[in-house]
């Protein structure tokens, strides 16, 4: 079976108010400049459930705030596009080694190469 990727990016940084860089600025409240995210992959395999996550944050650019969204109206899933496109902007290989991370760590548990053991007294 193949893994099952997860994104979490609800929680996130905010300016309380903001202007972008644009003559004349645009200037808005609860500006998003960094976003707190977690991506979970989970396999599942004869009736056992096997999950890893990596996480971090991801700063989003405030340069231009011409097509701003209101934080009242954003959607979960709209965080989530613009902190993988902005891994993607960077760096079109970081979601892929993002995923082989989590992808080896659950293989670890599946196939693990040291086990530890007590010594019966």
């Amino acid at each position: 079976m193949a893994i099952k990727y997860n994104w979490d990016c609800r929680t996130v940084d905010t300016y309380p108010t903001h202007s972008d860089s644009n003559q004349p600025s645009n200037t808005h409240s609860d500006v998003i400049y960094n976003v707190h995210w977690r991506l979970t992959g989970e396999l599942i395999q004869n009736d056992v459930t096997h999950s890893a996550t990596v996480y971090g944050t991801k700063g989003l650019s405030t340069e231009d705030l011409t097509s701003f969204t209101s934080f009242d109206t954003l959607t979960h899933d709209q965080v989530v596009g613009w902190t993988t496109g902005s891994f993607l902007n960077e760096d079109s290989g970081s979601i892929q080694r993002l995923q082989e991370s989590v992808s080896g760590s659950i293989d670890l548990k599946i196939n693990p190469r040291t086990v530890t053991k007590t010594i019966e007294l």
